[in-house]
């Protein structure tokens, strides 16, 4: 019994000039410069985020107290209102906010004169690293520009003079892993279909093609011809100045158009993700930011009031306690900064909710009431209405 096998076919087809074929993708960098400038510079939903954050945080109102009292005027808020010559607390606290959903670190620097903090300055994250001790905790910080390095080490009474704030690192122990970096495969997502769409526009909004050279004998361009059809395409036929051109063709040539479905076309779709990823990361709700297709929230308000209970105001607890266990030592015993959440528009209605149930519930003390409510008691206010 014999077999025989049959002879490979050849398949003949004409040479192509130009052929796009989809590679593997490229990420852009994770370092803070390049989040700056890739992911806020360029990007207007993460600049959004980022501007939202910091604008609404810096507007929250400082409290103090000495233990349970509160105080109204006091060096410590003096200086928070006004922590230098050259700018107000809330321009201050700003860039605060904004550097740590930026580079995922914050630091703030006091300057001291008489063993008396008289000045606070925000430190650009990029500028500044930590500087450990051999057993790894930070003893100093350097503050470098203009090629110049200043250390900014702790004190001989023990103080710090620089306040270092990061968001959580899984995998380092001294730098933060800010919202951009944890975005970045959507901001890259974001920015590239904003570049595909701009440059289909430019080109008439018609996808590329290929040119297929139809020669005798199945023969092929020279490199001196292939050199010359190319320069001239890119010469002639490319851009939106050029968009509608006919297109002359010498013989053997001929042109394809690299034809895609709507669903291949459809980039506004895929960028809608990547900009609900990115808000998703910062913590701000999409319906805030514009995005259509998110109806996670029944309205504006409840979104609005989610994006200040658990983004804003978690943020702005944060900062008072860092500044307490920081700063107040300095001024004093027994003193605690916070916020006065009472301040904020946003929560006007949640709070008239509350008061509306505290005064209804008559089973409870005057001082129980203002207790509930988040404020101090007053004399006589120990006795049922």
């Amino acid at each position: 019994m014999f077999s025989f096998r049959r002879a490979p076919e050849r398949k003949s087809a004409p040479p192509l000039i130009a052929l796009s074929l989809i590679g593997a993708p490229r990420w852009s960098g994770r370092d803070f410069s390049t989040a700056a400038r890739e992911g806020v510079m360029q990007n207007a939903v993460a600049y959004r985020c980022v501007r939202m954050i910091a604008e609404s945080a810096s507007s929250v109102p400082w409290l103090l107290y000495d233990g349970r009292k509160e105080l109204d005027t006091h060096p410590l808020l003096a200086l928070l209102a006004a922590p230098n010559r050259e700018e107000e607390g809330s321009i201050l606290f700003e860039r605060w906010y904004a550097w740590l959903q930026c580079a995922g670190d914050a630091y703030l620097e006091a300057v001291s004169a008489g063993g008396d903090v008289r000045e606070l300055y925000a430190l650009r994250p990029d500028r500044v690293s930590v500087v450990p001790d051999a057993r790894g905790w930070p003893v100093a910080f350097d503050y470098k520009v203009d090629g110049r390095t200043t250390r900014l080490a702790r004190q001989a009474d023990g103080f710090m003079p620089v306040l270092h704030a990061r968001l959580f690192h899984p995998l380092d122990d001294h730098y933060g892993l800010s919202p951009i970096a944890a975005a970045g495969t959507a901001l890259d997502v974001h920015n590239a279909g904003a570049a595909w769409t701009k440059s289909l526009l430019d080109n008439a909004a018609r996808p590329s093609g290929a040119l297929v050279y139809k020669g005798p004998d199945g023969g092929s361009l020279t490199d001196e011809q292939f050199n010359r059809l190319k320069r001239e395409l890119e010469d002639s036929y490319s851009g939106a100045a050029n968009a509608g051109r006919p297109m002359v063709l010498e013989g053997g040539l001929d042109w394809r158009s690299m034809s895609y479905t709507p669903a291949e076309l459809d980039f506004s779709r895929s960028r809608d993700v990547a900009a609900r990823e990115i808000a998703l990361a910062f913590g701000v709700p999409p319906m805030l930011l514009g995005i259509p297709g998110d109806n996670t929230y029944a309205n504006y308000r409840e979104a609005n009031l989610v994006f200040w209970r658990q983004t804003v105001l978690p943020l702005v607890a944060r900062t008072a306690r860092a500044l307490t266990n920081w700063l107040a030592p300095r001024f004093g015993e027994n003193l605690r900064l916070s916020y006065d959440s009472d301040a904020v528009d946003a929560l006007a209605l949640e709070r008239e909710a509350v008061w509306d149930r505290l005064s209804n519930a008559t089973f409870l003390t005057t001082n129980e009431r203002r207790a509930a409510a988040g404020y101090g008691a007053v004399e006589g206010g120990d006795s049922l209405l």
